[in-house]
């Protein structure tokens, strides 16, 4: 019986949860960033202990009343403006925050990807104790000083692969005193991949040249120099071009070439088996060892081809196109 009544319980707040965030998606719209919080969207209710708080300055006004004590009614009416103090203190500490970008980083299966949402503070006083979170990520409580932007970055647990939306975001604070707790909600729409665990035990297929039938065997000392790029980060600091470094030229990297274009393509068509995960996982250890090696490599899933090349930017592209594959998004 009390199961079935905690079941209900949990029913019923569940509906009024969605109840009103499709109220309050009705009343504030799609946010477009940079989004400042003015004060009509700043919605405030009292914490648990605000309520205790209401309560016994309840009890005292009806102790005072009833024994005509001049003392109890003045302390009660003290404590009375202080909870009104505390609700615009509260209240104020959330208005004119304003989310200037939001950016994700993705991440494999079964790891938290990340949600980076900067905060600014235009006012004159700082903004402290502000919580942000998501439906899916735990609470982050960040301080805003005044005039100062911070960054809050959140983890989102990543329990399938494909892409994660977010549609939402909540800012909250119970600062000063913790009796009232004021709070909006930002919508926009964000969204992280999945990538495919890398996870398997297959030999990847054999390199081939450039007219992709010959099969170039790759030995140590076959790269030949080939020209140089702007360092980027990730970068070796053995490739860096210290002489150039040292005329005033900048940062640079040394690019080498193998004499037989060597490259390897994965392809989906390539793995056996019934399971398409399991697949996918392998392909994904395939581009993670490629990469890790500095070899060159494509990808093929069904008609879509990415052609062979190498770097972080080539890498994420591969493993983006594993986490979309079958949800018709282009990658």
């Amino acid at each position: 019986m009390f199961a079935a009544v905690r079941v209900g319980t949990g029913t019923l707040k569940a509906t009024l949860r969605r109840r009103a965030a499709a109220w309050v998606r009705r009343r504030q719209g799609d946010d477009r960033l940079p989004v400042t919080i003015a004060s009509g969207r700043a919605y405030i209710l009292p914490t648990r202990g605000g309520l205790a708080f209401a309560a016994l300055v309840f009890v005292m006004l009806l102790a005072g009343l009833n024994y005509s004590n001049s003392m109890a009614l003045m302390i009660t009416f003290l404590l009375s403006g202080f909870g009104l103090i505390a609700m615009h203190l509260t209240h104020r500490n959330l208005v004119r925050i304003s989310v200037r970008t939001v950016s994700t980083a993705n991440a494999f299966v079964g790891e938290h990807g990340t949600i980076h949402v900067t905060l600014q503070n235009a006012a004159d006083a700082p903004r402290l104790g502000i919580e942000i979170q998501t439906a899916d990520s735990e609470r982050i409580l960040v301080d805003v000083p005044a005039g100062a932007t911070v960054r809050a970055d959140l983890a989102l647990p990543l329990p399938r692969r494909g892409r994660i939306d977010i549609d939402r975001f909540k800012l909250s604070t119970a600062f000063p005193f913790g009796l009232f707790r004021a709070w909006t909600y930002v919508h926009l729409r964000v969204g992280v991949l999945a990538w495919p665990v890398p996870r398997g035990r297959r030999e990847p297929p054999p390199e081939a040249a450039n007219d992709g039938h010959a099969q170039a065997l790759h030995r140590a000392g076959d790269e030949e120099w080939s020209s140089l790029r702007e360092f980027r980060s990730g970068d070796s600091p053995r490739q860096v071009a210290w002489g150039a470094y040292a005329r005033g030229r900048g940062l640079l990297v040394k690019t080498y070439q193998s004499s037989a274009a060597h490259h390897r393509t994965f392809d989906l068509a390539s793995t056996t088996g019934e399971n398409l995960e399991l697949r996918l996982e392998q392909l994904s250890a395939w581009v993670v060892a490629a990469h890790a090696r500095g070899e060159r490599y494509g990808l093929k899933l069904g008609s879509h081809e990415l052609p062979p090349g190498g770097g972080h930017d080539h890498r994420a592209r591969c493993l983006d196109g594993l986490a979309l594959y079958g949800s018709g998004e282009s990658w």
